[in-house]
């Protein structure tokens, strides 16, 4: 993947501990990417109740 100088945009529809969106930005500026942004749809905080 050749991403030399390109800015991207990561979207994720709910971040929980945000690893995997960690993962890929990385993976993103390893390609050569000028920035990276996540834009997210929803948080999940905390534990979730039973």
């Amino acid at each position: 993947m050749n991403l030399n100088d390109k800015r991207v945009v990561l979207v994720d529809d709910v971040l929980t501990t945000g690893a995997t969106t960690n993962e890929c930005a990385s993976a993103c500026l390893k390609a050569g990417a000028a920035a990276v942004c996540v834009w997210t749809l929803a948080r999940a905080l905390g534990s979730p109740s039973n």
